[in-house]
């Protein structure tokens, strides 16, 4: 929690002067402390949610790969048999054929 919370209170120091995260407010305007405190508190807020979604549309975003990459895999499970099963298929040709010839 406090590594997120630092890295929250980065990206508010951050973006005060830029101002380039959409949903953000500027709270250095505020004059009294009691509004600029909730102004942060509502950035803090709004950073945490849209941490939380982006947390979890990358688990998504994973957990798709990894069913990819785990197809991709029994897949070539699968065609390393076939090849293997062609391999002994040839082989077993070619011993016949040389026989034949003798």
């Amino acid at each position: 929690m406090k590594v997120v919370t630092a890295a929250l209170l980065g990206l508010i120091a951050t973006s005060a002067a830029a101002q380039d995260i959409r949903g953000l407010e500027i709270c250095t305007a505020e004059k009294q402390m009691d509004r600029r405190t909730g102004c942060l508190q509502a950035n803090v807020e709004f950073l945490q949610q849209t941490l939380t979604k982006q947390a979890q549309e990358t688990r998504a975003k994973f957990a798709a790969t990894e069913r990819e990459l785990y197809t991709a895999k029994v897949e070539i499970v699968a065609l390393k048999a076939t090849l293997a099963r062609l391999d002994r298929e040839m082989a077993q040709l070619k011993a016949k054929s040389d026989g034949g010839k003798k």
